[in-house]
């Protein structure tokens, strides 16, 4: 096996399982000529170290497994499987090449990553068409794709799934499958993946044609599932691993943690190294000071055990160190040197058998270490035979009550190599890691445990998970120290599908209408207009007009040089919550009367819902969606929690003023808007996590502070238009106070679980049906005007009709309370395709002279057939 190359002036390890010549120059690549110069045009002087190992094996058609820290850099595998497809000669029994590559990606991040890639380097390809497939949960998206013509697929493990459904016979074509960042598509779909590793093994298996077939799997870190996918799926694949803590994984060094007191230590080194001396080993014992190397040494000296040592003060050279450490393994002798790290790379051992880490190592340090282990790596898998379990490679860590400095990154090292951790190690770390989140401090909280309740990887977020006095001792508007429960939202900047910043609107008196008009009318006046001729000073309020529209923003970075005359400066709009650079000497002084108000903005999280397929990030699609639809327009939410600036709502709802009649009508459920995209699924714990959250640190009484929200407080809502925005809708007409609002139903606190809201379908939000209705004697007819209706359902009691139903992608509800009684167990709902019928059982017969206890503009008597008797009184319409 190779083990280093020399590039420039340092040594890059390598393991490879079988002898691979490097590429290292653009010329002499095994690429396709075409390619080659696309990738000098994209300024690619020369592949890396990594690529010059994993590009001759791939080009060959060979499968392959490469680890690096390079492993998520489609560039590894890209160029020579483009490459493999300008032969003709190796798809001649097929009648095209469409479907041949499937390229899986962790997430459609990911994947539309190395679709742009592909679509840059296609140009220096002779064909090349790639397709980018991400499906939602509809079950119609799969069978609308069409790929004919397509040469390279890429996809995520659910969306192949969910394509493999309506396309069964994908996998007899394909030839080359790429899995990209391996290590996390095994740890987050280790399922999916050996489903599509199974199907592609069978139509292997079954294939007539003569057609080449590989697997390339490329990653950053090792994972236990990659030896089944080498040990089933692959033919003898070649292993390129360039990080040495990977490459002892794989080589299965046997790591062992042992506990002991600072003080206990070397009485430690001596009973392990008792050990040793029954196996004919060559152990190291690591160091990081020149008086641990003398003392150690002495210690096995005085016990009867030989052994050299080395550090940057000895007098006798690496050389001759090294050759006596040799020569006493070879005369049967266990050979034991104690040196520090400083002299490792001078003396260039990389046999060893053991190595004891007398003093902690550092992240860096310990790779270090373990690649004087690298010629006793054990090539074969980890489920190798039990007698071969003496002739492993091994790596002892001394861990004392000193060792917190380095014990996090350690211990995670050692969880991915499933070593056997002490439960003294374990506490250990927990406490180094409180310590590491308390130093995140200064950090925002993260994004991902705000927006679904969880964070995915603690360990490498740089933001922190608990709260702290920064997310309540903000400068906090009125608006949110007394958020009402139920509380009209303006969002005017969309982060994704459902993070906004926006502003909370008063019912009654919106401030902050007030403050805009008379900024505006302010700024008018041109001698108002002053610009800021002095430095600008960072987190001053200043004005800013944009056409007839004056702002209040914050000035929240300068640059790090002193400027002359007019330079950048970044800034907040402080009402609206978006972030943008203009010059210094756009901004105006404000005056000190259009300060006293808080800055209005606050962020906006809905709850309840998440990404399909256990995403971390919506995909562009539902965001783009939902900005289009929300953006500058009132809404109605439930307040379920607040911290500082930042409310989280279950519901938002979509509200649309109809200023002729005096109403307002609920338009869409932005959770329910979502779910009906097929990209995203319901997070019922979400609003749990975030109450857990809170109550880290007393906040204040919520529950003290929410006001009614009712059908009757809708006074003021004509002032909600914010004159700084021109996109808001229209909503809020002159003289609406007297407004009614329709079907404004909200969650209660203990109604939180799907479950619960399958079985209160009167509690969702969504359009009224237009609902006709006609009776006789005995029974009433209700019909629903309801095209193809789906998901429909119908509820009644003795006093209440709920009907609701699914119908061209809008969610429409009905809740009728009834004038008079019916007989619930008799009545009945059938669906046609135009309407829903509806039929209730009178619980006294006679006739009724109207239908609903309250008015409902949504709801008419059907006059067609009405047929008045002679003694019928006139009948209301609603």
């Amino acid at each position: 096996f190779q083990r280093f190359q020399n590039v420039g002036k340092e040594k890059n390890f390598v393991f490879l399982s079988k002898k691979i010549e490097p590429s290292s120059d653009l010329e002499t690549a095994p690429l396709f000529d075409g390619l080659k110069k696309e990738l000098a045009g994209n300024k690619f002087s020369c592949p890396t170290f990594t690529e010059s190992y994993c590009w001759p094996p791939v080009a060959l058609g060979c499968d392959v497994v490469a680890i690096s820290h390079q492993g998520n850099d489609p560039l590894l595998y890209i160029p020579p499987v483009l490459t493999l497809l300008q032969l003709k000669s190796d798809y001649q029994a097929l009648p095209n090449i469409s479907g041949v590559s499937l390229i899986l990606c962790p997430g459609w991040k990911k994947a539309q990553l190395v679709f742009d890639l592909l679509k840059t380097y296609r140009k220096g390809c002779r064909r090349l068409h790639p397709m980018l497939i991400i499906l939602g949960q509809k079950k119609e998206a799969a069978s609308q794709v069409e790929i004919q013509g397509c040469e390279v697929v890429v996809t995520t493990p659910y969306n192949l799934l969910r394509l493999l459904e309506h396309y069964t016979g994908l996998f007899c074509r394909l030839c080359h499958l790429v899995l990209d960042e391996v290590e996390v598509l095994f740890s987050d779909t280790a399922e999916q993946v050996f489903t599509i590793l199974d199907c592609y093994k069978k139509a292997t298996a079954q294939a007539q044609r003569n057609l080449p077939h590989q697997i390339v799997a490329v990653g950053t870190q090792w994972n236990k599932h990659i030896t089944p996918l080498i040990k089933e799926f692959m033919n003898d694949p070649h292993v390129v691993i360039t990080v040495i803590e990977e490459a002892a994984i794989f080589g299965n060094v046997q790591q062992v943690v042992q506990p002991c007191m600072n003080s206990n230590r070397t009485a430690e080194l001596l009973k392990i190294l008792d050990f040793t001396r029954r196996n004919l080993q060559k152990v190291l014992v690591f160091t990081d000071s020149v008086t641990d190397v003398e003392m150690i040494h002495k210690a096995l000296k005085s016990n009867s055990i030989v052994s050299l040592k080395k550090h940057k003060e000895s007098k006798c050279i690496s050389e001759c160190v090294l050759k006596r450490w040799r020569k006493m393994h070879s005369s049967g002798t266990p050979s034991v040197l104690v040196l520090t790290d400083d002299c490792l790379q001078s003396l260039g051992i990389t046999d060893a058998t053991c190595v004891i880490h007398f003093s902690f190592p550092s992240q860096g340090v310990f790779g270090q270490r373990l690649q004087s282990l690298s010629d006793s790596f054990c090539t074969g898998m980890k489920d190798s035979a039990g007698d071969q379990e003496h002739m492993k490679a091994k790596s002892v860590i001394l861990l004392t009550e000193n060792s917190s400095c380095h014990a996090s990154g350690i211990v995670r090292y050692l969880e991915h190599a499933e070593a056997e951790i002490p439960e003294e190690f374990y506490d250990f770390t927990a406490r180094v890691r409180e310590s590491e989140e308390d130093e995140k401090f200064s950090r925002p909280l993260c994004a991902s445990l705000k927006t679904f309740g969880n964070c995915r990887n603690r360990t490498e977020c740089p933001d922190r998970h608990q709260i702290n006095l920064i997310d309540t001792a903000q400068n906090v508007a009125d608006e949110m120290i007394e958020t009402p429960e139920r509380v009209t939202i303006l969002p005017l900047l969309i982060v994704h599908a459902t993070n906004y910043f926006g502003r909370i609107v008063k019912k009654q008196k919106d401030q902050y209408t007030d403050l805009a008009k008379e900024m505006n009318d302010y700024f008018k006046v041109p001698g108002h207009r002053i610009s800021v001729n002095t430095k600008v000073e960072k987190s001053v309020f200043y004005g800013l007009c944009e056409g007839a529209i004056c702002h209040r923003v914050q000035v929240v970075e300068t640059p790090a040089k002193d400027e002359e005359n007019v330079y950048k400066v970044t800034i907040k709009y402080i009402d609206e919550g978006r972030t943008s650079q203009v010059n210094s000497d756009q901004l105006l002084h404000l005056p000190a009367k259009f300060q006293s108000l808080p800055p209005q903005a606050v962020e906006i999280v809905v709850c309840r819902v998440k990404p399909i397929d256990n995403e971390v990030e919506w995909n562009p699609k539902v965001t783009d969606h939902i900005k289009h639809k929300i953006k500058g327009k009132l809404h109605h939410a439930k307040v379920v929690q607040t911290l500082g600036k930042t409310v989280w709502v279950d519901p938002m709802v979509g509200v649309t003023n109809l200023p002729t009649v005096k109403m307002w009508i609920n338009e869409y459920n932005i959770r329910s808007e979502i779910l009906s995209m097929g990209l995203g699924t319901d997070n019922p714990e979400h609003v749990g996590e975030i109450q857990k959250l809170c109550r880290q640190m007393p906040v204040l009484d919520h529950a003290e502070k929410l006001e009614h929200f009712t059908k009757e407080d809708t006074a003021g809502l004509e002032e909600v238009s914010s004159p700084q925005d021109t996109s808001i809708q229209e909503n809020s007409a002159e003289g609406c106070n007297s407004s009614i609002f329709l079907d404004v139903f909200f969650l209660d606190d203990a109604v939180q679980t799907k479950e619960a809201e399958d079985s209160t379908v009167h509690q969702q939000k969504g359009c009224h049906p237009q609902i006709k209705w006609f009776q006789d004697s005995v029974t009433v007819t209700l019909k629903v005007q309801i095209l193809k209706a789906a998901d429909s359902k119908c509820e009644f009691s003795r006093e209440k009709v709920v009907f609701s139903a699914y119908s061209e992608g809008k969610f429409y509800v009905a809740v009728l309370e009834l004038y008079q009684s019916v007989i619930a167990e008799k009545s009945t709902c059938v669906i046609k395709d135009t309407e829903a019928v509806i039929l209730l059982v009178k619980e006294k017969e006679g006739p009724w002279c109207k239908l609903l206890k309250n008015k409902n503009v949504h709801v008419s008597l059907d006059f067609e057939r009405w047929e008045e008797s002679e003694d019928e009184r006139p009948f209301t319409v609603g």
